[in-house]
């Protein structure tokens, strides 16, 4: 159990962050960016105030760096991404948890100094535990989603239904006709079931469907060539 967490950032994702992360930790410190002054109270924390100028030195004073692990969630990404610079500049070996609200400020934050990247949408996910209890798996859906690899999702629409000639989606095998895993179907009217549910597995495969896919991009491209779809 890692002693300390400290979250930068007092907003709506705090004490979703808190919440699914307080198990794991001795003790958590909540710091608010300095903008309208003062330190309060939330939800029995001592909001405490920081400076994008802080030398980290009061921050020393109160907790043992080496046994903590921060959580930079500044909404404002120009700021979120100067708070993770701050920190690694001042902290090397500090493991840093960034929100980021795009692939944009994921690459920006990474090259910031960040360890790890919480999507915004991920924050009401058990992602947060996983990256405690199971990094490898957290890692390789890190490595899909956020950085540069040859594995990619991608959403692709059925607009070439006739190539199935009527098959069900259970007649398929993905991994061995198209090299790609089938992580869901998505119908006409905007349905979603894994493709292991036995609803979808027993529908035929129609225009409009649209497959949620995991492969490399190469194909991919060639699978939508196929069923004359694109990536979205």
């Amino acid at each position: 159990m890692h002693k300390i967490a400290l979250i930068f950032g007092h907003n709506d994702y705090t004490f979703e962050i808190e919440k699914n992360i307080k198990s794991h930790y001795k003790k958590i410190y909540i710091f608010e960016l300095d903008e309208q002054g003062g330190s309060k109270e939330s939800n029995g924390y001592e909001i405490q105030t920081f400076d994008l100028s802080e030398d980290w030195d009061e921050l020393r004073e109160i907790v043992n760096i080496d046994e903590c692990e921060a959580f930079c969630i500044l909404e404002e990404m120009s700021k979120n991404i100067f708070l993770t610079l701050s920190l690694r500049d001042t902290f090397e070996n500090l493991k840093i948890v960034a929100l980021s609200q795009d692939k944009e400020s994921t690459d920006k934050l990474i090259l910031a100094g960040a360890s790890k990247i919480l999507p915004t949408t991920q924050t009401t996910a058990n992602i947060i535990v996983e990256m405690i209890k199971k990094p490898i798996v957290t890692e390789v859906l890190h490595n899909i989603l956020y950085e540069k690899s040859n594995l990619k999702i991608a959403q692709v629409m059925v607009k070439n239904a006739q190539y199935f000639n009527g098959i069900y989606s259970s007649d398929v095998d993905w991994s061995k006709e198209y090299n790609i895993t089938v992580l869901s179907v998505i119908d006409e009217e905007g349905d979603t079931e894994f493709i292991y549910s036995a609803k979808a597995k027993h529908q035929q495969i129609k225009n409009g469907y649209q497959f949620v896919v995991v492969g490399f991009d190469i194909d991919i491209i060639e699978f939508e060539k196929l069923i004359g779809g694109a990536n979205e």
